[in-house]
């Protein structure tokens, strides 16, 4: 039986290095299974899943052109299927849809350049009253900014700066 892509056949563990594990199959042509085709869940080391001889089910995942052939452990083990995720009552979200038609709604919220609105687009995150916006926050961060460079200006014009005289 030639070795196709896709199908799954028994082999034996030969070697085993950090980087995964080389499995025997029929004929004796030798493929490799990478640590990341090995298990699910983190492989740190082989050797805490496979040892020398064991006899593994592989998957072909690959044939190269020069005879390499790469093996899959994990794509063997059948994986229940995954449960659907139970859907949110509606209104439970601050990005509830409903509310400002099929677009989720970020807020409301003026500020930036004067204007009133974000680029046009409307919306905007709407914060709770008397807590401050991003954009006031982002004002008062500048103006503060600015006081703390001019401050210092002053202090290095005071002392001769960069550049300053030296005599």
């Amino acid at each position: 039986m030639a070795i196709e892509v896709g199908s799954k056949l028994e082999g034996r563990v030969t070697g085993i290095t950090h980087f995964g594990a080389f499995v025997e199959l029929e004929q004796g042509v030798t493929g490799l299974v990478h640590i990341s085709e090995i298990a699910d869940n983190y492989v740190k080391d082989v050797n805490d899943h496979l040892k020398l001889e064991d006899k593994v089910l592989v998957k072909v995942i690959n044939v190269d052109k020069d005879g390499k052939i790469g093996l899959s452990i994990k794509q063997t083990i059948e994986k229940p299927a995954e449960p659907a995720r139970p859907q949110r009552p509606p209104g439970n979200s601050k990005f509830d849809s409903s509310r400002s038609g099929d677009r989720p709604s970020f807020g409301g919220g003026g500020g930036g350049h004067g204007r009133g609105d974000r680029g046009g687009r409307g919306g905007g995150f709407r914060n709770p009253p008397g807590k401050p916006t991003f954009e006031d926050k982002m004002s008062r961060f500048l103006k503060d900014s600015e006081e703390r460079i001019s401050s210092l200006k002053k202090q290095d014009s005071k002392r001769g700066g960069r550049g300053g005289r030296r005599d």
